[in-house]
């Protein structure tokens, strides 16, 4: 892939980080407080969605990650898909594990958007 179609933002791809970048511009605050995957006024939120709502960085995390997941998840067929939902289910599984740790949902985080991105590089690309 030539050079020119990434940006400087932890390598992603132009059309992917632009999407990141409006999804992370949009509003936080009172009722329109909302990570990309779930709804943080919601009631009945778990302890662990409450500290990704309540955390800023989670929260940025949370929308990347979304944001990943739902680019990447339009481009495959029903089995590289359906192996994709299977393995996002998995891992919000370890990820409420975490309760109310920090730095344990961060790590969560940090391995699941490698496990996305090394997705997205073994995609086959017109230079």
């Amino acid at each position: 892939m030539n050079r020119k179609s990434y940006l400087a933002f932890g390598g992603l791809p132009a059309a992917m980080a632009l999407a990141l970048t409006l999804s992370l511009s949009a509003p936080f605050g009172g009722d329109e407080a909302r990570a990309a995957s779930f709804d943080c006024s919601a009631s009945g939120l778990n302890a662990n969605e409450k500290t990704i709502c309540d955390n800023r960085q989670l929260n940025d995390d949370d929308v990347k990650m979304a944001t990943m997941y739902t680019m990447l998840k339009g481009l495959f067929a029903m089995g590289v898909s359906g192996n994709m939902a299977d393995d996002q289910k998995a891992w919000l599984k370890t990820r409420e594990a975490c309760g109310t740790d920090v730095s344990c949902i961060e790590k969560a985080y940090e391995v699941r958007i490698g496990q996305l991105q090394k997705l997205y590089d073994g995609i086959d690309k017109p230079l």
